[in-house]
């Protein structure tokens, strides 16, 4: 999965230093992110390529990780030109780019720039916002409103009958040909255990029992954390009622014919390999 980067290590501990020369700064517009795509491997810019923004910390310049001993920081409304080769492409990119670590830390850092990008006023009284010292958190210096990172929580449910998987494929998502797995969000007041049996109500109308955890993974692409879990159909009735407004197709597959991901990066893709490699 992306977040599976070793020997490579991710510290997502708050401990913002000064940055130097060789820490990776990081800037996103919309949907994009500066980078040099070209090649086989990916690459992000260093304060050096940029010599004239100032390595120190600021209102614009905020520290956001490290993997190894290497800094990622920010530049936020900083309008960084492209230049040497960086240039601005659609964050979809990190799905395939490589190495797959600095593909990770790109997309994390994308998260955390779209949450600093909607945090800039207070909901409550609708004062400008401003950066804690001690910890990743946005503060109102006038109510003290304290707003954390945007984390959903979701579910991935591998339903199985009879050697075979429930598979699925989105509706309106006519770029995208490959199929998944039965996925939704956690709502207010809802357990996980009782999401998955709503989901899988709502989506294709079956009732599941038998919930067994899998395995969880962190999806910044959506701001999630997806939890994955593979259920038994509770009886033999295999009829599909498709929501035709969240689906476009639903089937069941054998071991032998279920179609995988072209990309292993995902908690679905995995899942469904589990199910191939006859491991569930």
């Amino acid at each position: 999965m992306i977040q599976d980067i070793a020997p490579h290590i991710y510290h997502n501990e708050y401990h913002p230093e000064k940055p130097d020369a060789d820490s990776y700064l990081m800037y996103f517009e919309k949907h994009n992110a500066l980078a040099n795509w070209d090649g086989e491997e990916i690459t992000f810019p260093r304060f050096r390529d940029f010599p004239e923004v100032k390595t120190a910390l600021s209102e614009n310049i905020i520290y956001l990780f490290t993997v190894d001993d290497k800094r990622f920081y920010l530049a936020k409304e900083l309008a960084l030109p492209e230049r040497k080769g960086f240039r601005l492409e659609s964050n979809r990119r990190f799905r395939d780019a490589q190495p797959q670590w600095l593909s990770f830390a790109g997309i994390t850092g994308y998260q955390l720039w779209h949450w600093y990008d909607v945090r800039r006023y207070c909901g409550h009284c609708g004062s400008p916002m401003v950066h804690d010292t001690k910890e990743r958190m946005m503060r109102c210096p006038d109510c003290g409103q304290m707003e954390y990172p945007k984390i959903s929580p979701a579910v991935i449910v591998g339903i199985l009958h009879n050697g075979k998987l429930l598979m699925s494929k989105y509706a309106g998502r006519d770029n995208i040909t490959y199929y998944a797995l039965i996925a939704g969000f956690t709502e207010i007041g809802e357990s996980i255990e009782e999401t998955i049996r709503r989901e899988v109500m709502e989506e294709v109308g079956l009732k599941v029992k038998n919930i067994r955890y899998y395995k969880s993974q962190p999806w910044s692409f959506s701001e999630t954390v997806l939890m994955g879990f593979f259920v038994d159909l509770e009886g033999d009735d295999e009829t599909i009622t498709l929501d035709t407004e969240e689906l476009a197709t639903a089937e069941w597959f054998t071991r032998e014919d279920a179609p995988p991901q072209p990309l292993n990066i995902s908690l679905t893709s995995e899942m469904i390999w589990q199910f191939k490699n006859g491991k569930v």
